[in-house]
């Protein structure tokens, strides 16, 4: 093979890259196939999770099906087939960036690392992140973590702004991983861990599922506050702005505040029983002003 045929396929093999790159067209994919992926969560709280048997629900499950019913009738199709892909905190960009979901709707916090990967629609809550121990624990607060082992899931930023609190400083405590927020509220169940420090809806959302929801209480200092949106594919404008305009409506009509309260301050299944968390002040902003600022600018200068 010669040398001008090896150059001639190498930039054929370039060309070829660059164009499946720039293939980032969402609504033709979901025109052509008749059907969207939603990426969602099998336990993050009341936000996203599933009751068996390939049924997933939540505050985030229900904003992402008004989404694309709303893509349905821009597109003029007479049928859509939503098919629900399980993701994991590890796994959720990778699955975004290739393709395999077209719409996240979980509980992934909005930041500039993940914004060079990923894009984000409009935010839907700004959470507090927080400190679930149980009742009987005597912790309430970040000093008494000393010398205790604190569960978080694996390949998400809570244990890291824990570390970076300012009255961190000097608390010395073990890691201990779960897989998913259901294994991390295990390891606090069982004994395992002393505390779990995750988002606060998905710490009241696991609570209130606990055998006995009483055992376990939410302590100590906000950690931190960060956007929650839902995560689409980077570099495809047409698709972002169908999402941002059906979540917007959604916000202007006042139908978002609704779906919060039935997620957060009715009882849902399968138990029936309350999260109780009623709508916190920066969220009803968020509603107010829609953007998508990365969670950078919400620190306090």
């Amino acid at each position: 093979m010669t040398k001008k045929t090896l150059l001639v396929l190498a930039l054929a093999a370039v060309g070829g890259l660059n164009a499946g790159l720039a293939q980032a067209d969402t609504l033709k994919k979901i025109k052509d196939s008749g059907s969207a992926t939603m990426g969602v969560r099998e336990s993050s709280g009341a936000l996203s999770y599933t009751l068996g048997d390939g049924k997933f629900v939540g505050y985030h499950v229900e904003i992402c099906q008004k989404v694309l019913a709303d893509v349905q009738k821009s597109l003029g199709l007479a049928k859509l087939d939503i098919k629900y892909q399980p993701v994991t905190s590890q796994n959720r960009i990778p699955l975004v960036q290739n393709g395999t979901v077209d719409i996240e709707c979980g509980s992934t916090t909005n930041n500039t690392a993940r914004q060079k990967d990923v894009a984000f629609a409009v935010t839907t809550f700004v959470e507090e992140v927080r400190i679930a121990v149980k009742a009987n624990s005597g912790i309430t607060s970040i000093a008494q973590l000393n010398g205790k082992s604190v569960a978080t899931t694996t390949g998400t930023t809570s244990v890291q702004t824990l570390r970076k609190n300012e009255r961190a400083t000097g608390v010395d405590f073990k890691e201990v991983f779960g897989k998913d927020h259901a294994d991390s509220f295990l390891l606090l169940e069982s004994g395992r861990a002393d505390a779990f420090v995750m988002d606060g809806a998905i710490l009241a959302g696991n609570i209130a599922k606990a055998k006995n929801p009483a055992d376990f209480k939410i302590v100590g200092e906000v950690l931190a506050v960060e956007p929650i949106a839902i995560m689409i594919r980077k570099d495809d404008p047409a698709f972002k702005k169908a999402v941002d305009d059906s979540i917007m409506a959604q916000m202007k009509s006042g139908d978002i505040a609704k779906t919060w309260s039935k997620w957060f301050e009715q009882p849902i299944p399968p138990a029936n029983v309350k999260v109780g968390m009623p709508v916190n002040d920066n969220t009803k902003a968020a509603w107010a002003t829609p953007n998508d600022n990365p969670a950078e600018s919400f620190v306090k200068k």
